[in-house]
């Protein structure tokens, strides 16, 4: 049993870090995030970051351990919660892995040998000169699995994985080794009508406690309107509202439609791996895991 790791996954604002808990709840289990921007210190309200509150005593790991003024990896992830996993399993408890980011979860499912590849200043930079739409593209050709993960307005991401699969000659979705973990990935499902609804009203909760002034505060203590709009969806809206660049209204309307595309571009990426279970109930979750720590 001590191998064993269970993954809850699903699009953003189904409720994965409440299954989450009282899962591990049952379970005797800790959890570790797999969330690309809840690693940043300070992104809290904007990232919906778990609570101290809503944690219920459950020890979380992968939360706040990058600065968000440089930019947290993959394989910096993986190394992580590879750490976190096997400590976890020692002190003879079951990791959970809980998160929305597949390209994080899939690192870890299928144990993928990151290339560390280095900048290549001459191809950013011609890279750079391009739109994000057609960098975008560019990325869809060269990996469109990588495309469906990735968030398709960030050129940073863009240009790094652009940079990625030309230095290996291959798409990174495709270097793969045998994974150390026996692995058992649990989906939530939920309908397109009520992920928007869970996206609506999660949307003006943020707003009201403060989603504004915590940009406000990243931006007052250093992060700059740049990196504030890499860091996408609702810190890159809200970056654009704080300079003026877009009114409240239209915030709030990219907001809702981003955030809807974006899981929608989530659920691309889950759908191809046929080896997640889609439950739509805690009920179906629990039998699962009973069966698989057998």
């Amino acid at each position: 049993m001590h191998n064993k790791i269970v993954v809850i996954l699903g699009p953003t604002a189904s409720g994965k870090s409440d299954l989450a808990v009282k899962l591990a709840r049952q379970f005797n289990g800790e959890i570790v995030s797999a969330d690309s921007r809840q690693v940043y210190e300070y992104l809290d309200v904007g990232s919906g970051k778990i609570t101290l509150c809503e944690m219920k005593g459950i020890p979380h790991y992968l939360l706040d351990v990058a600065n968000p003024k440089r930019k947290f990896t993959v394989a910096q992830f993986q190394k992580l919660a590879i750490k976190k996993i096997k400590e976890i399993q020692k002190r003879n408890k079951i990791p959970f892995l809980v998160g929305g980011t597949g390209f994080y979860i899939q690192a870890i499912v299928d144990g993928l040998i990151i290339p560390e590849v280095k900048p290549n200043w001459k191809l950013r930079k011609s890279l750079e000169k391009k739109p994000t739409n057609e960098l975008f593209l560019m990325l869809k050709k060269l990996d469109p699995k990588r495309a469906n993960s990735i968030d398709a307005k960030n050129p940073r991401r863009l240009i790094r994985a652009i940079e990625i699969v030309l230095s290996t000659k291959k798409p990174i979705t495709k270097i793969k080794t045998k994974s150390q973990f026996n692995v058992l990935q649990i989906g939530i499902k939920k309908s397109k009508e009520e992920i928007k609804k869970s996206i609506h009203e999660r949307l003006q909760k943020r707003l009201k406690i403060g989603m504004i002034s915590e940009v406000k505060k990243l931006h007052k203590n250093g992060l700059s309107w740049k990196r504030l709009e890499e860091l996408g969806l609702e810190y890159r809206y809200i970056a654009e509202y704080l300079q003026k660049k877009i009114s409240h209204e239209e915030m709030i309307y990219k907001l809702q439609l981003e955030i809807e595309h974006f899981a929608k571009r989530q659920m691309t990426w889950f759908k191809r791996d046929k080896r997640i279970y889609w439950i739509e109930s805690q009920i179906e979750a629990k039998n699962l895991i009973k069966n698989f720590l057998k």
